[in-house]
């Protein structure tokens, strides 16, 4: 029943051994590169090609080079598939080659047989050869493998499979296979099938899936059985509690050592900013205090990291008696309740700086999400009841300025769209942070601070 000319199978099985051709093809080509590379130097150098002169070059470069590809996995099947990720490694293999060469140089004085203006030439010339010679691998290994290196084979056994004209799939039934261990011709029917496969992914019935996870234990390959059920939990991993499975559905999206950084950084921003402009904030809050009767701050609840409420800090821009202290009525253009002068500071967002005050305490962050009150809306509609995915934003501190600030979207949000455009931005800030990414995101702060939308 396992005809060659229809099992998907057999069709993959040969994917393991052209891999490892190409990889093996990559490595030589990275060796031809350098080779070549240092040559051109040594003929553009010294005017005629000096066999001695590039052996001594050669010699250290490339075992050191090798080293460092192979440890920095330059020759994975992501770098074989990817041209982004194969470069990548390779370069980096590259620059620690060529530092610890001339450590090696500098240190036992070697400069009489070693010359740096050939290994400059050389290393210039092997990072744009090893780059010319990774785009022909990756063109080969689409021409011969496709858009994906492994061998990976979907087994349907009464269940639909939806993707089946992305990837190779074999119907259990028409080829007579089923998990049964009493059957032995069966288990080594299904055994025969997955022979040299990277990977089996199944999808079958419920009642089927015991039998299936009991077969592909046996089995020397990866298995895999889709539960659809799963899905709408999106789990991370699987975890083992004594003797129940648990399924990992979130993580903190930062580490400790990345918290850290980001609070150190809060506390020196924060600190600085504070004390450069002490005295503008003193003369506002006079101001405040001499514009209208009332308190100069205006604290209000808002969410904040991990949903837990905190008092956000702003200068005080209405009238006191009607400041909303629940925010169930957003600030609207022209709103007859903000005074002359808090027209003013919220046009230029000089009411946000007593957050400065938060992002000390450590309620606030100087860049994040940035925090709403619980009763906000937005076409009569909270937030959460937008979109579900509203709340995620709060596994981040809230910010003083944001990834959606920066883009633009400041202001009322009057509209579903309007929510929708930060909150996308947001989960984006969340999901790929990093230090010089809120760097960045200050810089282009000043070029927001007045707004069409800051009212």
């Amino acid at each position: 029943m396992l005809d060659p000319n229809t099992n998907p199978s057999i069709k993959l099985a040969g994917k393991g051994r052209q891999r490892f051709l190409l990889l093996v093809t990559a490595g030589a080509a990275d060796f031809i590169a350098i080779t070549i590379a240092f040559a051109i130097a040594c003929i553009i150098r010294l005017g005629e090609f000096y066999a001695s002169q590039l052996y001594n070059l050669l010699i250290v470069t490339l075992p050191i080079y090798f080293g460092f590809a192979i440890n920095n996995r330059a020759y994975s099947v992501s770098a074989l598939n990817k041209i982004g990720t194969s470069f990548q490694r390779s370069a980096i293999s590259l620059i620690f080659a060529v530092v610890s060469v001339l450590l090696v140089a500098f240190f036992l004085k070697a400069s009489e047989d070693f010359s740096r203006l050939i290994f400059g030439m050389g290393v210039i010339g092997s990072f744009a050869l090893i780059a010319l010679g990774r785009l022909g691998v990756r063109y080969i290994c689409w021409k011969t493998l496709g858009r994906n290196p492994m061998s990976e084979l979907v087994i349907c056994d009464g269940a639909d499979y939806l993707d089946s004209d992305k990837t190779e799939f074999m119907d259990a039934k028409a080829y007579g296979i089923h998990p049964n261990p009493k059957d032995p011709l069966n288990v080594q029917r299904l055994g025969m099938v997955v022979q040299d496969m990277d990977r089996v992914i199944v999808h079958c019935k419920p009642e089927f899936r015991d039998d299936w996870a009991h077969a592909l234990k046996a089995l020397d390959v990866n298995g895999e059985i889709v539960v659809p059920e799963l899905t709408a939990l999106a789990p991370l991993s699987l975890n083992r509690r004594d003797s129940h499975i648990s399924l990992a559905v979130s993580i903190a999206p930062l580490k400790w050592h990345q918290r850290a950084i980001k609070r150190a950084f809060d506390i020196v921003i924060a600190g600085v900013g504070l004390a450069s402009l002490a005295i503008p904030m003193a003369i506002v809050a006079l101001l405040i205090k001499m514009n209208s009767p009332g308190p100069i701050l205006f604290k209000q609840k808002r969410i904040g990291l991990g949903s837990r409420p905190f008092s956000i800090l702003k200068f005080r821009s209405m009238q006191a008696e009607k400041t909303d202290a629940d925010g169930d009525l957003s600030t609207q253009r022209d709103d007859s309740r903000v005074t002359a002068l808090g027209n003013f500071i919220r046009r230029t967002s000089i009411d946000e700086l007593p957050q400065l005050f938060n992002v000390l305490s450590g309620d606030m962050s100087i860049v994040g999400p940035r925090p709403h009150a619980v009763g906000s809306t937005a076409e009569d509609k909270l937030f959460w009841d937008i979109d579900r995915r509203y709340w995620h934003r709060h596994t981040i501190k809230p910010g003083l300025t944001g990834l959606a600030q920066v883009r633009g979207f400041r202001g009322a949000t009057e509209k579903a769209a309007d929510l929708e455009g930060r909150l996308q931005s947001d989960l984006e800030y969340r999901s790929e942070w990093s230090l010089w990414g809120d760097i960045k995101i200050v810089l282009l702060t000043f070029r927001v601070l007045m707004h069409k939308n800051a009212f």
